[in-house]
């Protein structure tokens, strides 16, 4: 309750001085909402692989770079539920072309892993595909489908071809729920979202104990990225177990843009929030309170997917029902189309482009196009 208290007299502050620095510039509020130049669903194709069939596809990123398997412009994305829809035992990568041809990139055998994933494997949201060819998944896995006998997990590295060549475990990494990457070539930077710290426990009840944590990655030409440096950059995050969920806590991360660039955006799905982490590259100490609220409640219904757009607004999937939110790094909330009628729980990870924002729909297990 006293992290929630000082949270509020922070997000009021921070509200302030937001305020008093869009006045100073109005040139970086984007002209237009990104999300009005588009009025149009596409259903592109399945997202359940022909073996094993995994349901429930929660990451998606685009493949910057070709090499190997991976090809430009494609979409990768991870499925959390196995064939028989339990939560936490997904093993499977989708490869979609951007008009929707899917391969299936990768099917992770827990019982044949290159080092440890505390409790096996079950593939989140977490997904970052680096220019190396390295990709690199979350998992946060469960023994039967459910809250009570998920574990820790771990982040596991897959090569260009699909096949996982390392796992980073430990490293403040517990129930990696969500990811971004900095990529710098022969380094990179990963942001982790973390829901399982002292959750199981909590038994249902809301604790804030949700993290996010940077990795800093050297990639040695030819090898898989060796973690470096840990450091939880925010803590306090609100997080809870759930039947049709799993887990609730901290999702969606993305980074800004122009003189946003070193800021961290997080969907913090409990408190309905859009939470900002300043100096998110370089801080030394930790954000206490679930960081700076940028924009809450209104059109945001339990946001989870975060990506940020070409004119550096942040998209978000809400979770509560159809719709994707755009909010100005300011705070002002500009669009929220609704793009499926379906409602509640179909949302969850999207990537704005150019032209359009791809998003998967758990509720029929295919990827859409909004343009």
């Amino acid at each position: 309750m006293l992290e929630r208290q000082y949270r509020k007299i922070f997000s009021i502050v921070a509200g302030c001085l937001a305020v008093a620095f869009s006045l100073g510039s109005a040139s970086a509020a984007s002209a237009s909402p990104y999300l009005d130049q588009f009025s149009t669903v596409t259903s592109l194709t399945s997202t359940v692989p022909m073996n094993p069939m995994d349901v429930n596809p929660y990451g998606i990123v685009t493949v910057p770079r070709s090499t190997g398997q991976l090809v430009a412009g494609d979409l990768l994305v991870s499925n959390f539920n196995n064939p028989m829809n339990l939560q936490g035992t997904g093993t499977t990568i989708d490869q979609i072309t951007p008009t929707g041809t899917p391969t299936l990139f990768a099917h992770v055998d827990p019982t044949n892993l290159p080092g440890s994933c505390p409790g096996g494997v079950g593939l989140t949201t977490a997904l970052s595909v680096l220019r190396s060819g390295f990709v690199i998944v979350g998992s946060l896995p469960t023994t039967d489908g459910m809250s009570d006998t998920a574990a820790a997990g771990c982040l596991l590295v897959l090569n260009s071809n699909g096949q996982v060549v390392e796992t980073i475990h430990g490293h403040q990494i517990n129930g990696p729920w969500d990811m971004t990457a900095v990529d710098n070539g022969d380094s990179a930077t990963l942001f982790v979202t973390n829901v399982l710290n002292h959750t199981v426990a909590a038994g249902g009840n809301v604790v804030d104990k949700g993290t996010v944590v940077r990795i800093r990655l050297r990639i040695d030409r030819g090898m898989p990225p060796m973690p470096v440096d840990t450091r939880v950059i925010a803590r306090g995050f609100p997080e809870k177990t759930d039947p049709n969920a799993l887990v609730i806590g901290p999702t969606g991360v993305g980074f800004g843009i122009g003189r946003w660039s070193d800021t961290l955006f997080v969907a913090d799905s409990l408190d309905n929030r859009i939470a900002a982490i300043p100096d998110a590259m370089t801080r030394m100490s930790a954000a206490h309170h679930g960081a700076v609220t940028v924009s809450e409640g209104g059109a945001l219904n339990d946001p989870l997917g975060l990506s940020v757009a070409p004119n550096g607004d942040v998209i978000t999937a809400n979770g509560n029902d159809g719709n994707l939110v755009e909010t100005t790094p300011f705070g002002s909330q500009v669009a929220h189309p609704t793009v499926d009628p379906a409602g509640a729980g179909v949302l969850f990870g999207l990537v704005a482009a150019p032209h359009g924002v791809f998003f998967v729909d758990d509720g029929d297990n295919t990827l859409r196009l909004f343009h």
